[in-house]
């Protein structure tokens, strides 16, 4: 190729923006179109070669063939250490290179990675994604593998990170139909926070639009895309786009879904995978039909390009800094070192009682359990290239799996013999004495030869109903009852509709497996007991779960083991807590480790290294404790460790080592601050055990007055601190009185409160050892008054959030009669004469009720008759008269489910 002419979009010392102009010019508009979608062809004319969105690489890369497997997000954000973290962003990061120069149209730059959505609920399926149930957290582990996959070139991006999923997106349970209620102060304060860290840091430069409703709206259509991100580029997840008309049915047709997708700021669908047509079809029929114009998709692929660009793509030969990058990098020696040092990190000590840990030397050890000997992997995992178990890393200590062995009789005809592995969710596996797993092909036939789940569809789970001696089994995937025909070939078929033509087995024990692990643990000086989840099976991608429990196979497996032997260890390996026994002496937790998983944690137990992580979640007694799944008003609802008022059984920031550490002497800089202030945070640390060890040493603040509901504490920094016996340090933090804003609905905006704050220094959210007072001079959060938006409610029942018009706005939306919305430390002043209601009642005419202090029995100030106005987003302006004054808490209370309020406004004069 020539030199690139200058001024030209080949020539790299031009700025990115002029580049893109000058190829933008250069495009006609069915190639830009062409351009908006995950497998974009090439511009032969221009020399522009296939490019590709979305290669998966969320903790390694995965999809592509053997290559370095690392913990699960949420382990990276155990191990609270994002020099850690970076430094596995930039392993994968140069694995994607690598594995990009061998197939550039196969393996593309733009990574779909981190996973940026906050941990707010432990039953979400894909928990293990995220990095923490803390915003702050999160931004600072997000940013930093962002930082580790983008790499250090001041010009050229190693990889394109793209954050997942904005926005709202927490559950699994119908996920493309389900709406994540946002009020104001939780989008700004809980889940904005964690996508605006990385972006702000220039770390990450695209977004993905999540699956979900949020009040109401498509996220592909909300006007958040573009008011809260800045300019980057935004992908469609797969098949979303489609979603908006067949799911969600928000649009009439795809041709007006993709325009207004477009239009919101979705600049590339992911959809039908490499075939263009269907996407670049609807995408010209919105333009004929005038939904959207030539300067949407310039707009669009402006940001696909800027990325592109970015990516030195179009750069001349010999300027890639990235050329010598080959495949010796994948699974190389300092990516295999890398893999054990992120797996030892992320390991939680929970529990030690009776400092059972370390293991004594020459200890005689039983490990036992499902994940003692295997190493289980996601589906946004990498191939193995290797793997360490438990059990190899402990070659002379006694194995048993605990599972039971069964054999399946019909009659007198034997089915089959199969080990049974409990998942928890009423869900199943069965495996052959030879190892196989018993799946179900598409069919419907049965054979035992699988290597175990692991494909999108899992063909090997079972569901067990049993009537007396009987049993009858379906598999989850074909939703099929199992047959079972002597004599035939294949015998075994999952093909019956109903459980009345499924066959009824007997199931006899030949093997019982609590029994032979407690037999082996009254054995050993230690049992370890090595439990936790499938990654595919029973809480994983489209699969929520119900409960905290561990499967009722492994508890009784633990009960066996710990009456045997009390001096136990539970080795917990699992994408997501549990609820655990009290009384297990020792708990371990780790996320599923990649190939190092084994080694690192034998290393723990063994006490050659020391545990050093820190959960990024609360850990709770029971579901119980939790709000409803699809709650996200993590306010309202006083939700996660930040406004969480019971006890949790391991709170959110807690992890114990084998030292002990004190915390002394903590001092401000200055005990006033303004709005713009920084005050220096300085304690002491002593090592007050008899090893060294690190201690992570948080930061939390808390508001100590506040017209609103405010954090019981929140995490604001952490220093992480190695120390050995008897040495002493200092910590320092710098506190932004900035940073201590909530989002106040009476001006709309982030605001600093005058107020006071207790800032305090712990080993978790829980465990404060030191407090002092910082008074803070901001401004004053009024009461409310003037118009009341709807959707800045600060109390409700039986309401939600709707989107006021197809394309902005909020509104409340009754969902049943009697529901009402409450306006806290409402001033009418000396006395107001009327309201103004803007409402829709879509059926027929419905009556508000405006309450003085209370839903029920509160003083009646208005009754407002709204007409039916036959359309949920035609809108009614409604005056009535009323008398009130002072200071109120005010109910809204509606009289039939489906009526909207967009908002109220007093005043005075006649109606």
């Amino acid at each position: 190729m020539k030199d690139p002419a200058p001024g030209s979009f080949r020539d790299p010392d031009r700025p990115v923006a002029d580049r893109v102009a000058d190829l933008l010019a250069r495009l006609t508009l069915p190639e830009k179109i062409g351009l908006l979608r995950q497998h974009q062809v090439g511009v032969p004319r221009l020399g522009l070669t296939p490019f590709r969105t979305g290669t998966e690489a969320l903790h390694g890369v995965a999809w592509l063939g053997p290559a370095t497997v690392f913990p699960q997000a949420v382990g990276l954000g155990a191990t609270w250490d994002p020099d850690l973290v970076r430094l596995v962003g930039e392993a994968t990061g140069a694995e994607v290179r690598a594995l990009h120069h061998k197939d550039p149209e196969r393996v593309g730059l733009n990574v779909w990675a981190p996973v940026v959505n906050p941990l707010r609920d432990p039953r979400w399926g894909r928990n293990e994604e995220g990095y923490a149930e803390d915003p702050w957290l999160t931004g600072v582990m997000g940013t930093a593998y962002a930082r580790g996959l983008r790499g250090d070139d001041p010009r050229v991006l190693r990889t394109a990170p793209t954050l997942k999923h904005f926005l709202g997106y927490n559950n699994e349970t119908d996920r493309s139909r389900t709406s994540s209620d946002l009020p104001p102060r939780v989008l700004h304060e809980y889940e904005l926070p964690a996508f605006r860290a990385p972006l702000a840091a220039d770390a990450a430069v695209a977004v993905m639009a999540s699956y979900n409703l949020v009040n109401g709206r498509p996220a592909h259509l909300s006007p958040l895309i573009r008011s809260a991100l800045p300019e980057v580029m935004v992908v469609g997840d797969a098949g979303a786009g489609g979603n908006i008309h067949r799911d969600q049915g928000y649009l009439p047709d795809h041709a007006a879904a993709f325009g207004a997708a477009l239009r919101a700021g979705v600049d590339c669908f992911t959809e039908d995978d490499a075939d263009p047509r269907p996407t670049v079809d609807r995408l010209t029929e919105a333009l004929s039909r005038g939904l959207i114009d030539e300067a949407d998709v310039d707009a669009a692929a402006r940001r696909i390009l800027t990325v592109r660009v970015r990516l030195g793509e179009f750069d001349p030969p010999g300027s890639d800094p990235y050329a010598a990058v080959s495949g010796d990098v994948i699974n190389c020696a300092e990516h295999r070192d890398l893999a054990r040092l992120a797996a030892r990190g992320s390991v939680v000590l929970l529990r030690n009682s009776g400092a059972l840990l370390p293991l004594p030397p020459g200890a005689r050890l039983a490990v036992i359990g499902p994940l003692a000997g295997t190493v289980l992997t996601d589906w946004y995992s990498g191939t193995l290239p290797y793997a360490t178990t438990l059990r190899s890393a402990l070659p002379s200590a006694t194995f048993v799996e605990g599972c039971d062995r069964i054999v399946l009789r019909s009659g007198t005809a034997e089915a089959g013999r199969f080990d049974v592995l409990d998942w928890g969710g009423s869900v199943l596996t069965f495996r052959s004495p030879a190892g196989g797993y018993l799946r179900a092909g598409p069919d419907g036939v049965l054979t035992d030869d699988s290597a175990g789940p692991g494909e999108w569809v899992v063909r090997e789970t079972f569901e067990a109903r049993r009537t007396g001696d009987e049993v009858r089994l379906r598999n989850v995937a074909l939703d099929r009852w199992v047959t079972f025909s002597p004599g035939a070939l294949p015998p075994l078929r999952a093909a019956a509709p109903t459980v009345d033509e499924a066959t009824a087995f007997t199931a006899s024990l030949i093997v019982d497996g609590p029994a032979l692990a407690a037999s082996a643990a009254r054995d050993a000086d230690v049992a370890i007991v090595a439990l936790g989840n499938h990654p595919m099976v029973a809480g994983r991608e489209t699969e929520d779960r119900a409960d905290l429990a561990l499967p009722p196979a492994q508890q009784a497996l633990l009960e066996a083991v710990l009456a045997a032997n009390p001096r136990t260890v539970l080795a917990l390996t699992s994408s997501y807590p549990y609820a655990l026994p009290d009384d297990v002496p020792a708990v371990l937790w780790s996320a599923h480790g990649g190939q190092e998983a084994g080694a690192a944690l034998a290393e723990i137990l063994l006490g050659a290294d020391e545990p050093t992580g820190r959960l990024p979640q609360t850990w709770y007694r029971d579901a119980a404790e939790l709000p409803d799944l699809l709650d996200y008003d993590i306010i309202g609802s006083e939700s996660t460790y930040l406004y969480f008022r019971g006890t949790p059984q391991f709170p959110f920031g807690h992890g114990l080592g084998y030292t002990r550490f004190a915390h002394e002497n903590l001092r401000l800089s200055r005990a006033e601050t303004d709005a713009g202030g920084v005050v220096t945070v300085l304690a002491e640390v002593v090592n007050v055990g008899d090893r060294a060890g690190t201690e992570v040493v948080q930061l939390y603040t808390r508001r100590r007055r506040s017209r609103v509901r405010q954090p019981l504490r929140q995490l604001r920094d952490f220093r992480r601190v190695r120390l050995e016996p008897g040495q002493r340090a200092t910590v320092s933090f710098e506190l932004r009185a900035a940073d201590l804003a909530h989002f106040d609905v009476t001006r709309g905006r982030m605001t600093v409160e005058t107020a006071r704050h207790s800032v305090m220094i712990g080993r978790s959210s829980t465990d404060i050892t030191l407090c002092a007072a910082l008074s803070v001079r901001g401004e004053e959060v009024r009461d409310r008054a003037g118009p009341l938006a709807a959707a800045t409610r600060d109390d409700q029942f039986g309401t939600r959030l709707a989107d006021e018009t197809r394309t902005d706005g909020d509104v409340v939306e009754a969902r049943l009669a009697g529901a009402w919305v409450a306006f806290h430390h409402v001033d009418l002043g000396a006395g107001v004469s009327r309201v103004r209601v803007r409402a829709a009642a879509p059926d027929r005419d419905a009556r508000l009720e405006l309450r003085l202090d209370d839903p029920l029995t509160g003083r009646l100030l208005a009754t407002i008759d709204v007409p039916a106005t036959g359309d949920p987003y035609r809108y009614a302006d409604v005056v009535q008269t009323l008398d009130g004054a002072g200071r109120h808490d005010l109910f809204l209370v509606f009289d039939q489910p489906g009526v909207r309020v967009s908002a109220l406004e007093f005043g005075r004069g006649a109606a």
